[in-house]
């Protein structure tokens, strides 16, 4: 197949098209020189020309990520912003709001991205978003895995663990409602006895409780066996609650649930938008 160069000089149509021929999505600056044959001078006067052009885009300190040919110089939307951010830290996942928003849980527009990791870092601006940075207990820290996100490999996770990474932390989906809407779009699509497995590997009680309380509440399609291990999962936790801690009840407030032992410290309304749509509708034919 012969890719178009576009207006790319001879030195950078080599350098785009020796790296899309070898498969690479990335490049260190190293290897530019080398692949080049030249001085760093003229490496560098080709990679800041490549990214002026939209082709290279800087990752980190003397790495680039490649826009693929294929795709214009143009591509620089948020699935590339999840490329740029992955390279903050090692090991890592994307998570939380954001990996709701790559599987399609969500409508919110959001421009924070949230990557998990137990390294100690410090958030950064990416294009128009900015990285929070989430370090967990080392217990949360699983259920992601590799994506293919515009030819690069980024860790997210799953849609169970990104389901109950939100109800564990509303804060990070876009608060109790917003995380209510994401369980419900994902228990649709749902391996239920991972879900389950998720929830007793990481051993909170109080999580369980939120996370049925909210599956009643959307009205998920799950089996009589599933919601019985979670009741038993449930009860390792004395004290639960939803929303603010109940030292000040908010107004409007659900209150107590006895199934769950939970106290739904959130408004009604602020849950009213995703009361039963777990639910998959029946479709009707026409007679």
């Amino acid at each position: 197949m012969v890719l178009a160069t576009r207006s790319l000089s001879q030195q950078e149509s080599r350098v785009v098209l020796a790296l899309n021929e070898r498969g690479r999505r990335e490049a260190t600056r190293e290897e530019i020189i080398e692949l080049l044959g030249g001085g760093p001078k003229a490496a560098d006067h080709v990679i800041e020309s490549l990214r002026r052009k939209g082709w290279f885009e800087r990752a980190s300190w003397g790495k680039y990520l490649l826009i693929p040919p294929e795709q214009g110089p143009d591509a620089l939307g948020d699935s590339n912003l999840l490329a740029h951010a992955s390279h903050i830290a090692t090991p890592y996942y994307i998570g939380y709001g954001t990996a709701a928003a790559y599987y399609g849980l969500t409508t919110q527009h959001r421009n924070v991205i949230v990557l998990v990791t137990p390294v100690h870092v410090r958030g950064r601006q990416v294009g128009e978003s900015r990285v929070r940075i989430v370090n967990p207990a080392p217990k949360k820290f699983f259920g992601f895995e590799s994506v293919d996100v515009l030819g690069y490999n980024v860790m997210i996770s799953d849609r169970e663990k990104t389901a109950i990474d939100c109800v564990d932390r509303p804060a990070l989906a876009g608060g109790a409602g917003e995380a209510a809407i994401i369980l419900a779009t994902a228990s649709r699509r749902f391996d239920w006895n991972k879900a389950a497995d998720y929830l007793e590997r990481i051993g909170s009680g109080a999580l369980v409780r939120r996370f049925g309380w909210l599956l009643d509440h959307v009205k998920a399609e799950l089996s009589q066996e599933v919601r019985e291990r979670l009741l038993r999962l449930a009860g390792r936790s004395r004290t639960a609650w939803l929303g603010l801690a109940p030292v000040r009840k908010v107004q409007g407030a659900i209150g107590y649930d006895k199934t769950w032992h939970l106290f739904v410290n959130v408004p009604r309304e602020e849950l009213h938008g995703s009361a039963g749509i777990g639910q998959r509708k029946a479709i009707r034919k026409g007679k």
